[in-house]
């Protein structure tokens, strides 16, 4: 096997803070241009303070990294696995410069978000073109498009799901359980670009399909049927702008005492500060005030057949370069998918 004409993997990432200095500078730098004012940021920044004021994208990205080099190796590919964040270091125009200092003209990246939208998708290939652009375009960046709906994702989240409802059963026995499958919410106005002309490609409709596929699964090997809703979370920015809806606290603070709630964060690749706070914190003490017994389903993670995915994908890929195979079937290429952010 071969990654050629590729000499590198790059992950893009989000970026987090590594300790308590850091968190402010972050946070500016993830809502720059949204006129935030900083004590609402210093208000959110209170999220990494309970988690020691770290986020633990980094090394859960550092564990993905390793899990797919490791998986490359195995099929004989030895390339660079490195690591460029939109939000903290190392940023992109770094690890691109280093990319090019190291003699690398060809570079996949390998985004770690699964789906589309401007924020998960598009925004990373603008990101990509400027770090290109500042080192005159000495280097090629080719991005895996959305992976969401690909069959190991799938897979691996029904694995998840069926753990944290079997785990939730030995609490509560037979009583009636309901699974909260979570995703970051985004602006109302953003989604509807996600998919201009075609609703089907919409981060919500996206995200619904993989919902229904993962409970699909889900109930043939649990042996029973499965009452689910997609929800979201994370929620930010002016009160008056409306995003995705319903969030997950607000839909759990709806629902009768007693009910068991299995939340699964189908939006997120693995247990970075969405979850940590939002799910393992936030939804979590709203479950106890509410009287539902809860279990958080793990993220995908390093999960073999998730690991595995990625490493076709990027092979596959770079089959396409080398003209052997057609445009892979999840790869963004169209024009108008994932417009610009549009203005509030």
């Amino acid at each position: 096997m071969s990654l050629a004409p590729y000499t590198a993997v790059m992950f893009a990432s989000y970026g987090g803070p590594n300790e308590p200095d850091d968190v402010l500078p972050f946070m500016r730098n993830a809502t720059a241009g949204r006129g935030i004012p900083d004590d609402r940021l210093m208000e959110v920044s209170q999220h990494y303070m309970l988690f020691g004021g770290r986020s633990p994208i980094n090394e859960l990205n550092a564990a993905l990294m390793e899990a797919v080099h490791g998986e490359l190796l195995r099929r004989g590919v030895d390339v660079p696995v490195v690591i460029g964040n939109r939000n903290w270091t190392p940023y992109f125009a770094e690890t691109t410069r280093q990319l090019v200092d190291d003699g690398h003209t060809r570079v996949l990246a390998l985004p770690t978000s699964a789906y589309r939208s401007y924020s998960s998708c598009r925004q990373y290939d603008e990101d990509l073109a400027k770090a290109q652009e500042e080192v005159d375009g000495v280097i090629q960046f080719d991005k895996i498009g959305p992976f969401a709906e690909s069959e190991a994702f799938v897979d691996a989240q029904s694995r998840a799901t069926v753990a944290g409802v079997r785990k939730l059963r030995e609490e509560i026995g037979d009583r009636a359980l309901k699974v909260l499958f979570v995703t970051h919410s985004i602006p109302t106005a953003m989604n509807a670009c996600s998919g201009p002309g075609d609703p089907e490609l919409r981060y919500d409709v996206m995200t619904e399909r993989v919902a229904a596929r993962t409970v699909a699964l889900a109930q043939a090997d649990l042996g029973e049927e499965l009452d689910w809703e997609l929800t979201y979370c994370s929620r930010s920015g002016a009160p008056h702008i409306p995003w995705l809806e319903p969030d997950v606290n607000d839909l759990m603070e709806e629902l009768p005492e007693g009910l068991g709630v299995v939340t699964v964060p189908i939006g997120f690749i693995s247990d970075h500060m969405e979850v940590a706070y939002d799910l393992d914190t936030q939804a979590k003490e709203t479950a106890a005030a509410q009287g539902l017994p809860y279990v958080r389903a793990a993220t995908v993670g390093t999960d073999p057949g998730f690991v595995a995915m990625l490493a076709d994908k990027l092979l596959e890929l770079a089959a396409v370069a080398r003209g052997e195979l057609d445009e892979p079937e999840f790869r963004c290429t169209a024009p108008g998918h994932c417009l610009p952010r549009p203005a509030h």
